[in-house]
């Protein structure tokens, strides 16, 4: 049985309740930290963690951290990204909508580490009623002494809000949400500088995820040693994975790092298997803008090893074999899935997700996606497959922020592995069946 640090008393009724999450041991991380620790241990303790930023970089959370400026006199920030805008991706929701005192106690903790006084949560538009869970939660923890001036007569004010977005992907990338943030277009900034050095309203602010900020809670009670001995090698601690696609048991699996994908896909545990009886395909391991893999290469490395839920073993090989964790959107497809149709949906997304700053994310999404359109609509050539692959690899770390790269990679992979399906449609379009009743549907 896998362990459970973040989930582990989500089957509790109302413990998204104030009294209800105390009864079960609620903020006594908090409590015992403000009066037997300081900042710099809390720190040192994040770090020695290993926790990587779970929203799908997966850089080390304790280094960021130990990057923000702290100029005298100088206010600084900790904001959390609840944007969750990629697809495939709702683990972060179930968090907050199950055990929203979990991340406001993260945020408390985190703050303090940072020496923050204010914080902001910012959540996607799609999740109002989330937006309403959270400030409900707030409202508890003011009301309890444990938001406010003098947190529990530690001497620490702490102050914590709610921003609402307007559904934008763009935003989930750390500089945009700052520039949605302040009130403007969240168009992508230039870095450097970073905004440990200048973010919100110019000054040094941390930007993380909403699972990262709640495991700071976990590892402070457990401490940085004890943590780092969960999951395997770099990747360690529990991750939430978003499981969607033909599987059984679709949901939101709390897991230990280093779990194998086939059990992980099998296991009555988790996924319980392809729905219907069906074969596994391919798998989108970490959300829509990570590489996708056909079954031969989820299950095992390029040199056969068992492939891991991990942030290394999924990415052995590079793209031209793995692909990345990334957010943990795992979304599963079966033996019948159209692999060109579903990119198609995909490229979809992404045109109409780019902010259009850069030209060739602006041009090249909206390209793909006519090219792919082409293809299904049963007019598509070979020159046509060769022409997608050359537009992904201009779009590709030609942006300013990774958006370019989200929709280059899916592009980039389906060709790579399943360039026998795009020649298919171009070799026999008269074999392209209900594909008008899809476009309408689409459209």
């Amino acid at each position: 049985m896998s362990k459970k640090l973040l989930l582990k008393n989500d089957h509790i009724p109302n413990i998204n309740q104030l009294a209800v999450y105390r009864q079960h041991g609620g903020y006594a991380v908090l409590e015992n930290t403000l009066k037997n620790s300081n900042p710099e241990n809390v720190l040192e303790e994040v770090k020695k963690s290993g926790l990587r930023g779970r929203g799908g970089a997966g850089f080390p959370t304790g280094l960021k951290w130990s990057f923000l400026a702290r100029p005298e006199g100088v206010s600084r920030y900790l904001v959390c990204n609840a944007d969750e805008s990629e697809p495939g991706t709702f683990k972060d929701r179930y968090l907050m909508e199950r055990i929203p005192h979990l991340l406001i106690e993260g945020m408390i903790l985190s703050s303090f580490a940072l020496g923050a006084k204010t914080s902001y949560i910012y959540i996607r538009g799609e999740y109002f009623y989330v937006a309403r869970i959270l400030e409900v939660a707030i409202a508890e923890a003011y009301a309890a002494g444990l938001l406010g001036k003098n947190i529990m007569g530690s001497g620490f004010d702490h102050d914590c809000y709610v921003q609402v977005g307007a559904g934008a992907y763009i935003c989930g990338e750390e500089t945009a949400l700052l520039e949605s943030l302040e009130g403007k277009r969240g168009n992508p900034r230039i870095k450097p500088p970073f905004p440990a050095v200048a973010g919100l309203y110019g000054c040094p602010t941390v930007v993380n995820n909403v699972e990262t900020i709640a495991a700071v809670v976990p590892i402070l009670e457990l401490g940085g040693d004890e943590y780092a001995k969960i999951g395997i090698g770099k990747s360690t601690g529990t991750k939430l994975i978003s499981a969607s696609g033909h599987i059984n048991k679709p949901g939101v699996y709390e897991i230990e790092l280093g779990l194998p994908v086939e059990e992980f896909i099998y296991s009555e545990q988790y996924c319980g298997g392809i729905r219907g009886g069906r074969k596994l395909k391919a798998v989108v391991a970490g959300g829509s803008s990570v590489p996708i893999l056909p079954t031969e290469l989820i299950l095992k490395t390029a040199n056969g090893e068992p492939r891991l839920m991990s942030y290394e073993s999924l990415g052995d090989g590079g793209f031209a074999s793995g692909t990345m964790l990334g957010s943990g959107g795992f979304i599963v497809m079966d033996e019948d899935t159209s692999i060109v149709k579903n990119l198609y949906t995909f490229a979809r997304f992404y045109h109409h997700e780019s902010c259009g700053q850069c030209s060739p994310c602006r041009e090249g999404t909206g390209w793909m996606e006519k090219i792919i359109h082409k293809i299904l609509d049963g007019h598509g050539t070979m020159q046509d497959i060769d022409l997608l692959w050359d537009i992904q690899s201009k779009i590709e770390g030609k942006t300013i922020c990774p958006l370019g790269e989200a929709a280059a990679w899916p592009v980039a992979a389906a060709i790579r592995h399943f360039r026998s399906e795009f020649e298919s449609y171009v070799q026999n379009p008269e074999n392209i069946k209900d594909i008008k009743h899809y476009y309408r549907l689409q459209n």
